[in-house]
């Protein structure tokens, strides 16, 4: 052998042992695979040098790549909005879900499982592993402040199971709603950490806020606006993501079928927009005329037999507001009857969506090695639309109360496009029987108990049964750590995290009878607050969704207490039987309370949409003065200067040939919102007043062509919230129009509508002049900026 090649045939051998060695840095006992994956990013090999000049002579080493442990499953987690315990019929409902059906059937219903009674916290703890409070979400993203608990930024303490997976060897892509971004961050200026595909996500195909328009939603792929094909007749959101998640998992199990994936499939449905095709609201027709009284009892009747409440439960009594069916008019019945319909139609058309998706799956031959999660709700079902819904939910928002009769008239639109629209909130609390409260109230299993159905063949034997150990929504991580072979990090980007919060609900797969190993579980939202503990619950109503204040203050609340081993439904108050059980229990709550970063509470609501009160950050950073310019459009409003409750002005330079048309710059759309537009060389000023009345100022001439400044000065008359004004419009400096704005949107123009120069997106603030909203002109700039309110 030439002496050259004992050299070489050396160094690869030390090049091997070299990489060996490395390697074995990175074990840790107890993974199959040797790797320490509680460190991620899992460091890489640190190889020797290789002094041999001839690649041809030269062996590399092995490359060094983070595969998933072996057998590791794919993960899908579907996520179902606004929908309650008691509505679906794998859980005693009368709404058609026949894709929860059959994955309950092949798996398991666990119906002591606990949400955070809002959307936005509990996706933050299904989405880490971590209570909403420790994710900084005590509420929605929407209302955040500037207090630890509620700030709305993810801590870098804490990692979401999407970046924990990716850097284990998963693919993994988020669909439909994500509401954990925090709005100031909504905005082509970033920053992008907490969007989807900054928080662990390889593909994002949805909408970043609570809610969105079935018919007409503002669309993201990864950070890039997008726009479906919305005119469509057939086109509906739900099924958009359900065919992007699809095509997704089939490519990429096309390109890399050894490699698993995790999927966070999050509906938009059920909340509200109500948005159902018509023929999936036809199905129901004359199936609610019952009314929700009746319904409670056979939602409660049809759950006994399935075995989803124990035996002895009783129908927990509704709230006193909520009037007996009997008692209503025949008017009031028809209308609350067609809310229904269009509800259950919303939701089974959903289901079936789902369906599409485990279908794929089954092709894919893939469900077999799935931990499927199907959380039906992410909070009980909504009682935002007050005592008689709404036809647009925008109302609600600005604190305008809609009449029975107004309804009425647009009954028949309630469902499509033309519609926004939101049931009763007697329907909620049917839809969460057999408890008494709905979403927003953490202190009643009303707002916080939902169905979850967790199906995986390859990974669970027991088929067809239920599980009735305590959980929460912060178990679903270390239940798919503990499913897929990992531990929860300890360490990520150098970044030490807290030990996680949730408990591994694993050791109830095969055991029905198996001691909960989850003992205790706070709940907050709003000032609505409760503790379990072992078998006992203790919690105090604070505000009631319809309420437009607390109903006392907090340190004068009164506690209920339940034994809730015995009592399902929370039916039994005992507090007057046992105080010393009550007392511990709210010493409890305090010491989680402060262990989580619960306090202080802030129990205010609607009022906190608005930054300046609530004392988070605004993009504007209060700026009155802001300069636009072509092309800015899609930015959200809390991205946006806010033009609420007072006096502004709207100065735009922009270049126009004869008759121009098109819109130079608006804020809103259908719903809700403002336009300043010119329509065949005139400009036009036009409110519109959440969706119910429509205010325009028109110039009484038109603007020649060539190069001009175009203004609209607004003078708000003040004296509170929502009032209106007198708007001006001048042409280089002299007056062409002038008239009355009656009427302001006091707290937002719509969740997911933006402010747009040059054009109108999404729905049209004036229909008048859709498919014409584009500027026929140049716009050099336009200039928005807000003024004190003359006393």
């Amino acid at each position: 052998m030439k002496k050259t090649s004992i050299y070489f045939f050396a160094f690869v051998l030390l090049n091997i042992v070299g990489y060996s060695q490395t390697n074995q840095n990175n074990q840790t006992k107890g993974s199959s695979d040797n790797l320490d994956r509680s460190v991620l990013p899992i460091k890489e090999p640190v190889y020797q040098a290789i002094t041999e000049l001839d690649a041809r002579k030269a062996k590399a080493p092995a490359r060094f790549q983070v595969k998933a442990p072996e057998k590791a499953p794919n993960v899908v987690i579907v996520l179902l909005d606004d929908i309650g315990y008691g509505h679906s019929s794998a859980f005693g409902g009368p709404i058609n879900m026949p894709t929860l059906e059959k994955l309950s059937a092949n798996g398991l219903k666990y119906n002591r499982f606990h949400t955070t009674a809002l959307c936005s916290p509990t996706r933050t703890a299904i989405l880490t592993g971590y209570n909403h409070h420790s994710n900084n979400a005590g509420a929605i993203m929407e209302v955040a402040t500037a207090f630890p608990g509620n700030t709305g930024v993810r801590p870098q303490t804490i990692t979401p199971i999407a970046e924990v997976l990716r850097l284990n060897g998963y693919s993994t892509a988020a669909f439909g709603k994500y509401h954990e971004t925090p709005p100031w961050e909504g905005s082509v200026s970033g920053p992008y950490d907490r969007w989807p595909t900054g928080s662990g996500f390889d593909k994002f195909y949805g909408f970043i806020g609570g809610e969105t328009n079935q018919y007409h939603p503002m669309v993201y792929d990864g950070t890039t606006r997008v726009y479906p094909n919305v005119e469509d007749p057939n086109y509906h959101f739900t099924n958009d993501m359900t065919d992007q998640a699809i095509a997704w998992m089939n490519t990429q199990q096309s390109l890399t079928p050894e490699k698993p994936f995790y999927m966070y499939f999050a509906t938009g449905a059920t909340h509200a927009p109500h948005h159902a095709p018509k023929e999936y609201v036809d199905k129901y027709k004359g199936k609610f005329s019952q009314g929700w009284d009746k319904l409670r009892e056979e939602t409660l009747a049809r759950q006994k037999a399935l075995g989803v409440v124990p035996k002895n439960t009783v129908l927990a009594p509704k709230p006193e507001v909520i009037k007996d069916w009997n008692k209503l008019t025949a008017d009031e019945k028809r209308l609350f009857e067609k809310q229904m319909e269009v509800f259950a139609g919303f939701a089974e058309h959903t289901d079936e969506q789902v369906g599409r998706l485990v279908a794929a799956l089954e092709e894919r031959g893939e469900l077999e090695n799935t931990i499927f999660f199907y959380l039906v709700g992410d909070n009980g079902s909504s009682a935002e639309g007050g005592m008689i819904g709404m036809y647009n939910e925008n109302t609600y928002f600005n604190g305008v109360q809609e009449t029975l009769e107004m309804q009425l008239k647009v009954i028949d639109e309630l469902g499509s496009e033309k519609a926004y629209n939101h049931f009763a909130a007697g329907w909620a609390v049917a839809g969460n029987t057999p408890f008494t409260w709905t979403k927003q109230v953490a202190s009643n299993f009303g707002g916080t108990r939902n169905g979850l159905v967790l199906h995986w063949p390859a990974g669970i034997k027991s088929k067809n049964e239920v599980r009735s150990q305590f959980h929460h929504v912060v178990d679903v991580a270390p239940t798919i750590y503990a499913a897929v072979g990992i531990p929860s990090p300890r360490m990520v980007n150098g970044i030490e995290q807290k030990p996680i919060e949730g408990v591994s609900m694993n050791y109830s797969f095969e055991n029905s009878k198996a001691t909960d190993t989850r003992k205790t579980q706070y709940f907050e939202m709003i000032g609505n607050r409760a503790i379990y503990h072992e078998g006992w619950f203790a919690g105090t109503i604070h505000k009631a969704p319809w309420e437009a204040s607390p109903r006392r203050p907090l340190a004068e609340d009164i506690w209920e207490l339940y034994n809730v081993n015995e009592d399902y439904s929370l039916s039994k108050n005992l507090a007057a039987k046992n105080p010393a059980k009550l007392e511990e229990l709210k010493k409890q709550f305090m010491e989680e309370a402060v262990k989580y970063n619960v306090l202080p509470i802030d129990d205010r609501s609607i009022e906190r949409f608005d930054p300046v009160i609530a004392g988070r950050p605004d993009l504007m950073n209060g700026k009155t003065k802001l300069t636009l310019y072509e092309g800015a459009k899609g930015i959200p409003e809390n991205a946006f200067i806010n033009v609420k409750n007072t006096s502004l002005s709207i100065t735009a330079d922009v270049e126009v040939p004869a008759n121009a048309n098109g819109v130079i710059i608006c804020q809103g759309g259908d719903f809700g919102g403002w336009s300043f537009y010119m329509k065949d060389g005139v400009p036009t000023y036009f409110y519109n007043w959440v969706g119910l009345e429509m205010f325009s100022v028109t110039a009484s001439q038109k603007v020649p062509a060539g190069k001009h400044v175009i203004k609209m000065d607004f003078a708000y008359d003040g004296g509170g919230r929502g009032a209106g004004g007198i708007a001006t419009i001048s042409m280089d400096g002299t007056k062409i129009g002038e008239g009355k704005i009656a009427k302001t949107n006091s707290n937002t123009f719509g969740i997911d509508e933006s402010a747009d120069v040059g054009t109108d997106e999404n729905t049209p603030v004036n229909p008048d002049y859709k498919k014409n909203e584009k500027f026929t002109g140049k716009i050099k700039s336009v200039t928005v900026e807000t003024k004190p309110v003359k006393k």
